[in-house]
C-alpha cells in the first residue's frame, strides 16, 4: 500500500471546553463487577459527558480503521503508527475523565466531608487503570 492510509490523517482534536450550566444527576453506577456504587451521585454537565463520548465515538472508527489497515495487509509500521495515534487519543479520554473526576467529584466529597472514601476508590481505580 503507498500514499497514506485516510484515518492516518483523522484529527481527535475538539473545540475548547464551553461551560455548560445544565447538569445530568446520575443517582447510583454499577462498576466492573455489576455491584452498586453509591459512593455519592455524579454530577456532570452535559456538554462534558457529550464531547468525552464524541471522542469515545471518533476512537471507535479510528480502531475500526486499523482493522481494515490488517485486514488489507497495510505495511506494519503503518498499523503501529496507528495503534500508537488511538492509544494517545485513549489516554487523552482517559486523562479528560481523571481531572473531571478530580475538578467535580473529589472536590464535592470534600465539601461533603467524605473525601477519604472518594480518595481510596480513585486509587483502587488507578490501580486497576496504570500498569
Amino acid at each position: 500500500m503507498t500514499g497514506t492510509h485516510p484515518i492516518a490523517n483523522t484529527s481527535l482534536h475538539l473545540s475548547p471546553e464551553v461551560e455548560h450550566t445544565h447538569h445530568h444527576h446520575h443517582t447510583a453506577t454499577e462498576d466492573q463487577t455489576g455491584k452498586e456504587n453509591s459512593a455519592h451521585p455524579h454530577v456532570h454537565s452535559e456538554e462534558s459527558l457529550r464531547k468525552i463520548v464524541n471522542r469515545l465515538s471518533r476512537i471507535e472508527g479510528h480502531i475500526r480503521g486499523v482493522k481494515t489497515m490488517v485486514q488489507q495487509n497495510s505495511p506494519c509500521p503503518d498499523v503501529l503508527l496507528q495503534i500508537a495515534a488511538v492509544r494517545g487519543a485513549l489516554d487523552k479520554v482517559a486523562r479528560i475523565v481523571l481531572d473531571e473526576h478530580l475538578t467535580e467529584c473529589i472536590a464535592r466529597a470534600s465539601e461533603k466531608g467524605n473525601i477519604d472514601v472518594e480518595i481510596e476508590q480513585l486509587k483502587a481505580a488507578l490501580d486497576r487503570f496504570l500498569p
